[in-house]
């Protein structure tokens, strides 16, 4: 008799949770094993927030060193090993974003005269300030209360999947595979979760109004 999704899944949990222990204690072909089972999948889930193909790639080649590191620190009692080396992947990336768009220019932002002498100008105390102010930010909390309230509507299994696609970045097909259900169900949640917090996100601006 053929394995169900379930088995099957619990099958690929275990495997992935022995190698991670292998490697724990310095075993190159678990962890040999675990690269060839998990690499696609860690790089998809990169190359969806690092479009870069050779960024992406150098990101992943980190990652595998990290994971060599730090294999002893998965708790198998707290986490699916897929879901924990998800997790650190897409940690990695968006730390990766966030350095390369925190990377100091070095241009100056002084206004120069012919002979390439300062004139004293800031060019930059002319410019309007980013930054979100008090109203601004007590509307972004507003709207992050009223989001966590509508979620709390959502059956158990709209919140997993909205969970596991919108905050580990799985998709569909990723997040079926993880909860062992059809693909069709999975799609049919997501899209019900979705108009369920549009509806209620409208009834609180509704409200406001």
């Amino acid at each position: 008799m053929p394995s169900t999704p379930v088995d099957a899944w619990a099958q690929r949990s275990h495997r992935l949770a022995a190698w991670l222990s292998r490697i724990a204690l310095g075993d190159r072909q678990a962890f040999a094993a675990l690269y060839r089972e998990t690499s696609a999948h860690l790089f998809g889930v990169v190359l969806r927030i690092q479009p870069d193909t050779a960024r992406a790639e150098d990101l992943l080649q980190d990652i595998y060193i990290s994971l060599w590191q730090s294999a002893g620190s998965f708790d198998p009692q707290r986490s699916q090993p897929l879901t924990w080396l998800t997790s650190i992947a897409r940690h990695r990336a968006i730390d990766s974003l966030r350095r390369r768009r925190g990377e100091v220019r070095t241009v100056s932002s002084h206004v120069a005269d012919d002979e390439g002498d300062e004139e004293g100008g800031d060019l930059l105390a002319d410019l309007p300030d980013d930054a979100a102010g008090p109203q601004e930010l007590l509307h972004q909390a507003a709207e992050a209360r009223e989001l966590s309230r509508c979620v709390q509507v959502l059956s158990a299994e709209q919140q997993q999947c909205v969970a596991l696609a919108y905050y580990q970045g799985l998709s569909h097909a990723e997040v079926a595979e993880h909860l062992a259900q059809p693909l069709g169900t999975v799609k049919s949640w997501v899209r019900r979760a979705l108009l369920a917090l549009k509806d209620c996100l409208g009834h609180a601006v509704a409200r406001e109004r």
